[in-house]
C-alpha cells in the first residue's frame, strides 16, 4: 500500500469527488473464514493465492490490464515493457492474457508469441503479480473462430458432450495442450504458477459458440463441468476457475447466476462490464456482485472493463476508483491497448503515455485502496485468518 501524508488524507476526498474507503478496524481478532476450491487437490500456492483474493477485498482492489506486458500502444515485445508502468512507474497487480493460442489450431502458428507469453507469465509471477487468463477458443466443430457472425450457429457444445464424438476427441486434445502448459509453468522458485482461468466467458451473450444462443442451460453447465473435471483428472491443480458473465447494462442478482455451473465448480465470480461512462450501471452491478460474493464466500471482481478509445481526463477517478471504493472487489482488469504505433485507430481501453487521463491514473495509483505490483502482499503465502479447503 502507498503511504499518504496527512494533508493528502484530508484533501484527497475533496479533490477526487469521492469518499476514501475506511480501513477495517484491526484492533480485534478477525473471525477465521473457511473457503473451498473446486479442486480439493489444489497446490499450496493456489490455495494461498485464493486466500489472498479473499483477504485483499477488505482493503482495496488490484488493478489489472490485458496483455499489458506483451505490447502497448506504441511498442511490441519490449523487454520489461508496460503501458501501465510507463505512466505510473509500476506494473499492474494483475496480468491478463489469452491462453487459447496454446490449445486450438493457432498452437501450430504462434510459437514465437506463445513462447513470449510463457516468459511473461513467469516474470509476472516472480514479481509477485497475479495472472488471469481467458480463452477465445476457435469452434472445434466448424473450425471458425470464437465469434459467431450474423446468422451463424454452432452445436459444438452439444458435440463435445457426446462421448466418443470427433468433436469431443478434438476438444480433449486441446485440453491436453492446456494441461501441459499449466503443469509445466513454473516460476524461478520451482513452484507451479497459479492462474485464475475464465473458460467460456461472457456466456450470457450470443456472439460465442458457447453462448446462450447456441447452448441450452444443461449443455453449458455440462460443458463447464466437463472442462473442470477433465483438467483435474489430467493432473492440473493450479487453476482457479472464474465465471464471468457480460453485465453491460443494469442487472439483477439472477443475471449473475445465469446458467450457474454449481458452487462446487466455480471459485471466483467475475463480470465483464463494458458500461461506458455510466457510473449508475457500474455501481449497481458492483453492489450486486459484492452481495453475491459475500453470500457464496467466493472472491469476486471486474474481469474485463473499459471504454474503447476513451478521451475522458478524469476517467480513472470518477469512473473507476469512485465506484470501486469499498465494494469488496478483489480486482479490476481493463482490456488491452492494441499495438498501433502510428495512432491510426482507437482500439485501446487503458492509459498510455500521452493519453489525456494520465494524471487521473497517477492519482488513482496513489490511493490507499488500489493495489499495483509494488503494493501487493505475498500473494502466494496463505493469508491470515483464511483457510482454503
Amino acid at each position: 500500500m502507498k503511504p499518504f501524508f496527512l494533508a493528502t488524507l484530508i484533501l484527497f476526498p475533496l479533490l477526487c469527488g469521492c469518499k476514501e474507503k475506511i480501513e477495517p478496524d484491526n484492533g480485534d481478532p478477525q473471525e477465521e473464514v473457511i473457503l473451498s476450491l473446486a479442486d480439493a487437490n489444489a497446490t499450496a500456492e493456489t490455495k494461498a493465492l485464493y486466500s489472498n483474493l479473499w483477504a485483499i477485498r477488505d482493503k482495496g482492489w488490484m488493478f489489472g490490464h490485458h496483455d499489458d506486458l506483451m505490447y502497448g500502444r506504441k511498442w511490441y515485445g519490449t523487454e520489461g515493457g508496460s503501458d501501465t508502468k510507463d505512466v505510473c512507474g509500476d506494473y499492474p497487480a494483475v496480468y491478463s492474457l489469452d491462453l487459447s493460442t496454446f490449445m486450438d489450431e493457432r498452437s501450430e502458428t504462434e510459437g514465437v508469441e506463445n513462447a513470449m507469453r510463457i516468459k511473461l507469465m513467469k516474470e509476472a509471477y516472480d514479481r509477485g503479480m497475479v495472472i488471469t487468463a481467458c480463452l477465445h477458443l476457435n469452434d472445434p466443430l466448424t473450425g471458425d473462430d470464437a465469434w459467431l457472425d450474423s446468422g451463424k450457429t454452432s452445436k459444438a457444445a452439444a458435440e463435445i458432450l457426446k462421448s466418443g464424438s470427433a468433436t469431443q476427441v478434438k476438444f480433449n486434445g486441446w485440453l491436453d495442450k492446456l494441461a501441459d502448459v499449466a503443469k509445466n509453468l513454473k516460476g524461478s522458485d520451482g513452484k507451479v504458477i497459479p492462474i485464475i482461468i475464465r473458460p467460456f466467458h461472457e456466456h450470457t451473450q450470443t456472439w460465442s459458440w458457447w453462448g446462450k444462443s447456441t447452448t441450452t442451460e444443461q449443455e453449458f453447465v455440462g460443458l463447464w463441468r466437463y472442462f473442470v473435471d477433465y483438467l483435474k483428472k489430467a493432473g492440473v491443480h493450479n487453476l482457479i476457475y472464474a465465471i464471468s458473465p457480460q453485465m453491460d447494462s443494469k442487472k439483477e442478482e439472477s443475471d449473475f447466476l445465469f446458467r450457474w455451473p454449481g458452487d462446487e465448480y466455480v471459485d471466483f465470480i467475475g463480470m465483464d462490464c463494458y458500461q461506458g461512462i455510466k457510473n449508475d450501471i457500474f455501481l449497481g452491478n458492483l453492489k450486486l456482485l459484492s452481495k453475491l460474493s459475500t453470500e457464496k464466500k467466493k472472491p469476486a471482481g471486474v474481469t474485463e472493463t473499459g471504454v474503447e478509445g476513451f478521451k475522458v481526463a478524469d476517467y480513472w477517478i470518477t469512473n473507476i476508483a469512485a465506484p470501486m471504493a469499498g465494494r469488496k472487489m478483489s480486482l479490476l482488469v481493463t482490456w488491452r491497448n492494441k499495438y498501433d504505433p502510428m495512432g491510426q485507430g482507437s482500439h485501446y481501453f487503458s492509459v498510455f503515455p500521452g493519453h489525456v487521463s494520465e494524471e487521473s491514473f497517477k492519482t488513482m495509483y496513489s490511493r490507499s485502496d488500489t493495489y499495483f505490483c509494488k503494493d501487493l502482499p505475498k500473494m502466494y503465502v496463505m493469508a491470515q485468518n483464511v483457510t482454503v479447503r
